[in-house]
Order: C-alpha cells, then structure tokens, then sequence
C-alpha cells in the first residue's frame, strides 16, 4: 500500500510498555474491531508517541490515518498465519539489536532508559512477538508481490502520464572501485588479547566480578556492550560457524566458554538461556591492537600498488582481482549498494551510490574526486570495525538530473513496478474489507480515509 507501512508497523513494536493497558477501560478503549483484533486508543497514541520520539512525520490526522494502518496490518497478519508463514529469526534479532541500540542512544545510559522504560532485558523480551508478528506481515506482503512484473510498453505508459511538474529528480550518483589491504597484529598483540581474556575468565569464575560487567566495560563490541553483553536469541544459522560451535555447546551459565577466534576477534561467552534451535549468551569481543608500523608498511605497499596503476603497469581491476582482500577481490573492486533494502533502496544491490549511502570514510574522499581518478591511500574503518588501508577509484559520476527514460530506464521501472505493487496490495486489501468484520466507534469515523472500505458497517 503506502510506502511507510513497514515503518508504522515497527514503531509500533516499541510503543511505551506502561501505557499499553492504563488508559481507559477495554470497553472504553476500543476504537476499531478488525475481525476478532481490537484497536486501543492506548494503541493509536502510544504509536503517535513512537512518532514524536524518532522525530518522523504523520502525513495527516493521527487519528485517522494510524488507526487505518493498524487495521491493515492485521489483515496481512490473519493471513499470513493462515498460510502458515513463520516469522524470519534472523530478521528479528538483527532489528531488535538495532532498535535496542537506538534507544540507548537517545536516552545516553541503560539506567536512564530503565527509568523510562524498565528493565531492559524484560523490556527487550517483550518486544520479541510483536516484531515477530512484524516480519509475517512484510513476507505475507512480498508473497502477494513477488510475482509482480512490469512490461517496457506499461514503464513508458507510467512515465508518460506523470505530470511534468512531478517528474523525480535523479539525486548525483556514482560508482566507485576499491581495493583494500588489512593491517595484520602481530603475534604479541594476539597473545596480549588471549591472556586478557583468559584473566577476565579466570575472575568471573572466581566470583570477583560479573561477566556482564566485564562486558560493558571492557568488550570491544559497542552494541553488546550496552547491555552487559548479552546477544539476544539468535539461530546457530545466524552466527559464524566457528562462533556457533562454541556457543551451542555451552550447558552451564555459570561457566565461561574458550577463547573463540573469528574474523571479526577474539570471543569469550557466558550461557544465558537455550530455547529450541535459538540461544542468549553473553560476550566479550577482543580486538587485538594493529601498530603505527604496520599500518605504515601497508599503506607503502598499497601506494606502491596506486602506482604501478598510474603508470600503466596494471589495471585497477586486475589489481583489485590479485592485490586486494577478500572483500573486496570481486567484481574487479566495484562496490555493491547494500544500503537499506531493495523495499527502499532504488540502487540496493547494484554498483551506484548516493553519496550519503557511501561508507562515511569512502564518502569523504569520492566527494572530491574526478572520474578515473585513484585516491591515496587512507585509513578506514569497515562493517565489521576493524581497520582496513584502502585505495579508491572513481569509476563514474551521474549529476542531479530529472528522470528520463533513455538515462534512467532502471529508476523509472522500480517506481513503475512499486506503483503496480502497490495497486496489488490495495486491491486486496479492499477485498478483505468485504470478508472481514469491521467495527469503528462513531467518533473515530469521520476521517478521509484512503480505503473506501473500512466505514461499511458489517
């Protein structure tokens, strides 16, 4: 339906947990009945809460216009359980970090958000079944969409009828290469990194301190660290092999797991909770220190490289092919868009940027630059914050321009096939109306809803 469905139905998941019964009584409270789910006024204002606290903006009445979107996720949701879709754990627990993290940002400490929230680990349990509920609507949604198609003849009708006024602007985009060498600790950094763990292990197990305090002083992992810790639920599919090994074999919490040693550091873990094929432990992430001396011998190496590329003696693609990192090496250095999703990205999974989709430390140095040129060298910090030394090239540049067909073909057919998408979902939304039972309170009725279907009385 409306490109901010999704998002509604993620503030939702976090409303404020002391407001959700305290308001009215259940009859009182009642604003909308959709089939056998009730609507609270608690619900519609601790959403419009949700909203003034991340500062995003309700393109009408809240009163309407959230109300209308709670009743459409839970005709999405009664079918998604009635065909069975099971929510995705990943997804889960990849946004609930998230969102832990952003909480604990806006209030500044975990004690400052329990004073508002509660406990934390309570709170993050309760939120666990409402973005489960969450990722079933999004699937039950790409299922009525994924076999959606746009024709080249229905990409020209869709441009050709926008009026001229609203033509989008293609904002500047480009494509950038790059090859990247990592700095490598030597042996005495990692066998530093090994003894400082196995002392914290030693301690916990001595009962001198708490792992969870360990963790939030001394883990290198900052979102973790906020919360003493601890991962939240994840399947073993979730995790690196050599990570999950370790953890799914621990039995006792009160125990401390060997050093675990992935490409992201070094790990120790604490048991928290098994459920099934999901598990809760508690980490410390250590990441050993790389020294002035080696950063300084491979950013001389990696200029060496930038310079044989100057002068002709390689090509960057066959540089970034042979020379660079694993992550890199592929598709000759090209960048790939992951940034967002392809539900909200036009360029997600392909080799053009915006700028600001860039990696900040790459964004600063491709601001600048020409076409075919090749950057120095520079420090950067990656994905997964560790350092790496890197070298870019601009490949190419697309300024600001409005949107045509023979520049932009690809854009206008994602927008083409999203309004086709959205058409779709419209439509059965509609139908659904017809087979479900509605019920609105009179005095949240006379709104202009953008469904016809809601206000008839069943």
């Amino acid at each position: 339906m409306r490109k901010n469905l999704f998002l509604i139905a993620i503030l939702i998941a976090f409303s404020g947990i002391q407001a959700l019964h305290a308001q009215d009584n259940l009859i009182d409270g009642v604003v909308w009945v959709v089939g056998d789910d009730a609507i609270l006024k608690s619900d519609v204002e601790n959403t419009i809460m949700e909203y003034q606290m991340y500062d995003e903006p309700i393109n009408g009445d809240p009163r309407c216009v959230i109300p209308e979107r709670l009743a459409e996720q839970k005709l999405f949701l009664h079918q998604a359980k009635l065909d069975s879709i099971e929510p995705n754990e990943r997804w889960v627990s990849a946004y609930l970090d998230y969102r832990m993290g952003q909480i604990l940002d806006r209030y500044g400490s975990k004690e400052a958000a329990e004073d508002i929230l509660g406990p934390l680990n309570k709170f993050r349990e309760q939120q666990i079944e409402s973005l489960r509920e969450q990722s079933q609507i999004q699937q039950m949604q790409e299922k009525l969409k994924k076999d959606i198609a746009v024709t080249p003849s229905e990409i020209r009708a869709y441009y050709n009828k926008l009026p001229k006024d609203t033509i989008p602007f293609i904002p500047t985009t480009v494509e950038v290469q790059i090859i990247t060498f990592e700095p490598t600790p030597t042996i005495e950094e990692v066998d530093a990194v090994k003894k400082q763990l196995r002392e914290y292990t030693d301690r916990v197990t001595r009962g001198e301190v708490q792992f969870s305090t360990l963790a939030t002083i001394n883990s290198d992992d900052r979102e973790t660290s906020r919360r003493g810790g601890e991962t939240g639920f994840m399947a073993k599919s979730m995790l690196q092999s050599e990570y999950a090994a370790v953890a799914f074999d621990l039995s006792d919490p009160a125990k401390v797991s060997r050093i675990v040693e992935t490409d992201e550091g070094y790990y120790i873990l604490q048991l928290i909770e098994k459920r099934g094929d999901r598990i809760n432990v508690r980490q410390i992430l250590k990441r050993p220190k790389i020294t002035a001396e080696e950063i300084k011998r491979k950013t001389e190496l990696l200029d060496s490289l930038r310079l044989l590329i100057e002068d002709e003696k390689t090509t960057f693609e066959k540089a970034a092919i042979w020379s660079s990192d694993k992550n890199s090496r592929m598709n000759q250095g090209i960048m790939v868009n992951t940034k967002g999703s392809e539900q909200e990205n036009l360029r997600y999974g392909t080799s053009r940027f915006e700028m600001s989709e860039l990696p900040p430390d790459i964004g600063k140095i491709v601001v600048n630059m020409n076409v075919g040129d090749i950057s120095k060298p520079f420090l950067m910090t990656n994905d997964k914050q560790k350092q790496e030394i890197a070298i870019v090239k601009l490949k190419s540049r697309v300024e600001r321009h409005k949107a045509s067909l023979t520049e932009d073909f690809q854009s206008i057919k994602a927008m083409a096939l999203n309004q086709k998408q959205q058409d779709v979902l419209s439509k059965w939304i509609a139908k659904k109306q017809k087979e479900t039972y509605i019920r609105i309170n009179d005095e949240w009725k006379n709104c202009d809803f953008e469904s016809d279907g809601w206000v008839v009385q069943k």
